[in-house]
């Protein structure tokens, strides 16, 4: 389903030019505001969120729980401001470096997530204290705030079945 999301996202992108990324583009903003003006923001702000998870997937492999987890950080109001974040820090890259980061972040976190047979999948103990095992990690960081499962960059450009 993350690779499907990806692909979906980069079918959108591939073969535009820097002018045509930063181009106006309508996507759906989704439960948080209206924060992507273009495909090149949408690509930054799926990406940034991408980061994150992976290095959430990563700290629980270490047995550590990853600090956006804190209840602090799992507001609307800081979600709102980290999607802003993101996004200017991308405008500030070259579209195409923010692609091959893209790329690059995609493949990792596909890899952390295929380490993980069956069993570990939602063994507790793989989770670093979330219930479920990281499996349930996974998903919980993965799903958008209105319930879209491992389809963020679907949630923003179509209607999608959650």
């Amino acid at each position: 389903m993350i690779r499907r999301d990806q692909e979906l996202l980069l079918s959108r992108v591939e073969g535009k030019s820097e002018d045509e990324l930063r181009a106006p583009y309508d996507v759906t903003a989704g439960p948080l505001g209206d924060f992507c003006d273009s495909l090149h923001d949408l690509v930054a702000h799926v990406l940034m969120w991408d980061e994150i998870n992976l290095a959430v997937l990563r700290d629980a492999k270490a047995g550590r729980l990853h600090w956006s987890l804190d209840p602090r950080w799992e507001t609307a109001e800081i979600g709102r401001a980290l999607n802003l974040g993101g996004v200017e820090a991308g405008r500030r890259i070259p579209s195409e470096l923010v692609l091959h980061r893209f790329h690059s972040v995609g493949a990792a976190v596909l890899a952390e997530i295929e380490q993980y047979d069956e069993q570990a999948w939602a063994d507790p103990s793989t989770g670093a204290g979330f219930d479920g095992g990281i499996g349930a990690l996974a998903e919980y960081v993965s799903t958008t705030p209105d319930g879209f499962l491992f389809a963020h960059a679907a949630r923003h450009l179509s209607p999608v079945a959650a």
